[in-house]
C-alpha cells in the first residue's frame, strides 16, 4: 500500500494525528531529501527507514517501490513540504501503483497554494493553478495565454525570480492587475504583500525575498 501524507510547509505543528501514525507505521518512508525530512520525523520521534525519491531518481526506481508494495510493504511518500504530487514527485509512483491494482491513499493536509489563496483579498470561487512557469521555451506563450484567464491564477515561485517574474505578470496582464504574494507561511516571519503587480513587484524589488513563495494573480475582468 502507498500513503501519500502531507507535511508542515512552515509550523512543524501543522501535521495531523493521522499522518504521524502512519509516519510510524510505515515499512519504508519515501522522501525527496533525507535531511529535511529527518528534522520532522526526529520532532515527533519517529524511526523509520528513508529512501531518497525525488525528481532525479523516480523514473529509476519506481517499478522496483511498485514491485515491493505489491508483496505487501507499506510505503508512506513525503515532501520537503506541502502536500506530495503538487508540484512535487509522486504523479509516476501513484500510477504505476494504479496499474499494478496497489492501494493509494492521500490523507489531506498542508498545500501552501490554499491558505495563500484565501487570505489575498482575491476571488477563490474558480482559480487555476499553474505551478511553476517555464524557465525559457514556452514561458512567452503561457504568460500570454494566462493574460486573457477569468479565473483566479495561482503561481509557485523560487525567490530569486520573484521580481522578474512580478515584472512580466504586469507587462503581460497590465500593472494594474491586482495581486498577492504571500511567503514564508504559517512561519515566524510570514510575509503577505497585496496590491497591483506594479506595487507588488517595487516592493520585493526593494525587498528581495526569502522563503517559498506563492503568487495569486487576480482574473482578467
Amino acid at each position: 500500500m502507498l500513503y501519500l501524507v502531507p507535511t508542515p510547509i512552515g509550523n512543524l505543528k501543522d501535521i495531523t494525528f493521522r499522518a504521524v501514525e502512519i509516519l510510524q507505521q510505515a515499512d519504508v518512508i519515501l522522501c525527496e531529501d533525507t535531511r529535511t525530512s529527518s528534522k520532522l520525523l526526529s520532532h515527533y520521534q519517529i524511526k523509520k527507514p528513508l529512501l531518497p525519491y525525488h525528481q532525479h531518481n523516480e523514473h529509476k526506481i519506481v517499478e522496483r517501490l511498485a514491485q515491493e508494495m505489491a508483496a505487501g510493504r507499506i510505503m508512506a511518500l513525503i515532501t520537503d513540504a506541502g502536500t506530495p504530487g503538487i508540484s512535487d514527485p509522486a504523479f509516476l509512483l501513484v500510477r504505476e501503483c494504479i496499474k499494478q491494482n496497489i492501494k493509494v491513499e492521500c490523507l489531506p493536509g498542508a498545500t501552501a497554494f490554499v491558505p495563500a489563496l484565501v487570505n489575498s483579498g482575491i476571488p477563490s470561487n474558480r482559480f487555476v493553478f499553474e505551478g511553476f512557469l517555464p524557465l525559457k521555451k514556452g514561458r512567452q506563450t503561457m504568460l500570454k495565454l494566462l493574460a486573457e484567464e477569468e479565473r483566479t491564477i495561482i503561481l509557485y515561485e523560487s525567490p530569486f525570480r520573484l521580481a522578474k517574474t512580478l515584472a512580466e505578470l504586469a507587462e503581460y496582464f497590465g500593472a494594474d492587475r491586482l495581486c498577492s504574494v504571500s511567503r514564508e507561511l504559517s512561519k515566524m516571519f510570514e510575509e503577505n504583500v497585496r496590491g497591483t503587480l506594479h506595487d507588488v513587484c517595487a516592493h520585493f524589488q526593494l525587498k528581495p525575498p526569502k522563503g517559498e513563495i506563492v503568487i495569486i494573480v487576480a482574473g482578467k475582468e
